[in-house]
């Protein structure tokens, strides 16, 4: 069921639109040769991973290389889909890094207990967004070293 993961595929679960549009500019203005998709709540993510429903074909839902998490989302939040990913053995090895407007102490102690490989709260201005794009992709897919088959 779990294929290789492609490190210039971005998942995000991100519910509102506008949030997906600006990231999808941002990442476009980086350069980064690579796609990003895009769900909207934490069910829908659990189906691309698992491939299920929509997702069944593996063309549909290719291995993510970084899942980028927002927290509130409807039917099944980011902390609970964080959860679901970190405890499934062939999910856990895929980075997710929490991308959400929330800056409070307790989410970020709580995504951190729950298995996330970082936190960041979401930029207001679109060159800052640009910004964290370009150092997010510099990190995840030209700097660390990844387990193969995560």
């Amino acid at each position: 069921m779990i294929d290789t993961p492609k490190p210039n595929v971005i998942l995000m679960a991100e519910d509102d639109s506008d949030d997906q549009l600006l990231v999808k500019d941002a990442i476009a203005e980086c350069g980064w040769d690579g796609n990003v998709f895009f769900v909207e709540n934490g069910e829908k993510l659990l189906d691309y991973l698992m491939r299920r429903g929509d997702y069944c074909e593996p063309a549909a839902a290719p291995r993510p290389g970084l899942i980028l998490l927002d927290l509130n989302m409807p039917r099944k939040d980011g902390r609970e889909a964080l959860r679901d990913i970190k405890e499934h053995d062939e999910l856990r090895r895929i980075p997710v890094v929490v991308f959400t407007t929330s800056k409070a102490d307790t989410d970020i102690s709580k995504i951190y207990d729950l298995g996330a490989n970082s936190f960041i709260s979401k930029p207001v201005q679109f060159e800052a967004l640009v910004n964290v794009m370009k150092l997010l992709g510099q990190y995840w897919f030209n700097t660390v070293q990844l387990p193969a088959g995560r």
